[in-house]
């Protein structure tokens, strides 16, 4: 099939999955993917897996561990979730995104158990659980020697939770998805420990107290072992470096230090620090810290606090929580050396705007409200009414087309770097989307 084909063909694809029930809709059940999986044999349990859960960090976490358990010379498959740009990014094999080929293939091997199942469940199978089969089949068939699995809401009832894992990791816990998870943190963090499997491995990212005690009380039920950040293991160190950081890992084993970490903010470096210990916990051995310091250096995380342009210098990230936008302040305020920083935020309808905002109000001097080409997007002149408990009016402005906007934000930074001394920058965020979006037409622009 030739590549114009190709395109053709997962156009339609991608267009049928979308008609199905949406990701951003929820019915909390096992039922329809347990049903699809037994029909396809349970490709799943014919590998080995770690899962993982949580909050935020988890696509970061999964990158970093499949980094790692590649230079082990393992083949691994990862699945991550939402995608960026392309819907082939949520399933990578052997650290790159699946082919068009691959994809239309696999898709075509079970297409028609899609309709079987629907024709026997009240609900259709949904847009994720489709995918994520696809993900299951697609690792199978390669094969992997290690899937690395992320689960794409809560846990317990995911559509990644007919895994059988060796390893689950849960990153930090925090509001989000209330709707569906529960009101308080203690109520999330039961559903997302979900994942947790008996008499296996369990890597815990440094918590509130009230969600560890809910996660730990969850690893006794299960008999798993658990491995706690700030117990078991710890980030030993981190010290600013030219592109990065330069960090230090207590792993379960013992030090590993001078590893260069290609990411900017303290978050990248705990994500560091949990997935050394997933990894750990995994194959059981100390890792060798020339292969740790190897796999470190190569790791990339596309929309999370990434430089994509200099002069002016634009930022990218994916922030769509305050939980996240507060990690993202944080990356900014101690490692980045802006005079005035544009952002430029789009989000979604179903998310905590003001609570994005207040944490972006500290470092944004000048704010360009938009909307990103999602139906879930929230409307720029709605959002700029958010925005106003947060700004004064003359740091606001509203541009609802997101290329428009980061054109005149682009255009801003720049005629001010020209005429002052400090340094002007953009940031770009506000949702998963928006970041994806972005870097499109910064490409675009560029050329």
């Amino acid at each position: 099939m030739s590549p114009a084909n190709n395109l053709e063909t997962l156009s339609v694809i991608e267009q049928g999955l979308m008609a199905r029930w949406p990701e951003s809709i929820i019915e909390p059940s096992l039922d329809r993917i347990s049903a699809l999986t037994d029909l396809l044999g349970s490709p799943q349990l014919s590998y080995p897996t770690i899962h993982l859960a949580g909050t935020n960090g988890k696509t970061s976490t999964s990158r970093m561990i499949d980094a790692l358990m590649s230079e082990l010379g393992y083949r691994t498959g990862r699945y991550t979730s939402p995608h960026l740009e392309s819907f082939l990014e949520r399933i990578s094999i052997k650290g790159q995104p699946i082919s068009p080929d691959e994809f239309i293939k696999n898709y075509n091997d079970i297409a028609l158990y899609f309709e079987l199942v629907d024709s026997k469940q009240p609900h259709k199978i949904s847009y994720f659980e489709a995918l994520t089969a696809i993900a299951f089949v697609a690792f199978a068939e390669h094969p992997v020697d290690v899937a690395v699995i992320e689960a794409g809401l809560g846990g317990q009832w995911d559509a990644t939770n007919v895994v059988q894992s060796q390893v689950s990791v849960m990153t930090p816990i925090g509001l989000d998805h209330m709707e569906y998870l529960g009101d308080t943190l203690e109520k999330i963090a039961q559903t997302k420990s979900g994942i947790f499997k008996p008499e296996s491995n369990v890597v815990l990212a440094a918590q509130t107290p009230e969600v560890a005690k809910v996660l730990m009380a969850k690893v006794a039920q299960v008999s798993a072992i658990p491995f706690r950040q700030g117990v078991e293991f710890s980030l030993a160190n981190r010290a600013i470096a030219v592109g990065g950081q330069l960090i230090s890992i207590n792993g379960l084993h013992g030090l590993i230090d001078d590893i260069f970490l290609p990411l900017h903010g303290a978050h990248q470096a705990n994500n560091a620090a949990i997935a050394l210990a997933a990894a750990e916990a995994f194959t059981g051995v100390k890792l060798d810290s020339e292969l740790v310091r190897s796999a470190f250096s190569k790791v990339s995380s596309p929309g999370r606090c990434e430089v994509v342009h200099r002069d002016p210098t634009i930022i990218i990230d994916a922030a769509h929580n305050p939980h996240g936008a507060k990690a993202l302040v944080a990356t900014i305020s101690a490692e980045f050396d802006f005079e005035t920083l544009i952002g430029v935020v789009a989000v979604l309808g179903d998310k905590d705007a003001a609570g994005i905002l207040a944490e972006l109000s500290q470092v944004v001097d000048f704010l360009i409200v938009s909307e990103s080409s999602s139906p879930r997007a929230l409307r720029a002149n709605e959002l700029a009414k958010v925005a106003a408990k947060f700004f004064k009016p003359d740091q606001i402005e509203i541009i609802p087309e997101l290329r428009g906007a980061i054109t005149y934000a682009t255009e801003k930074a720049t005629l001010s770097n020209q005429v002052n001394e400090g340094v002007s920058a953009v940031l770009i965020t506000g949702s998963v989307v928006t970041a994806g979006q972005a870097r499109g037409i910064l490409r675009g622009l560029e050329q």
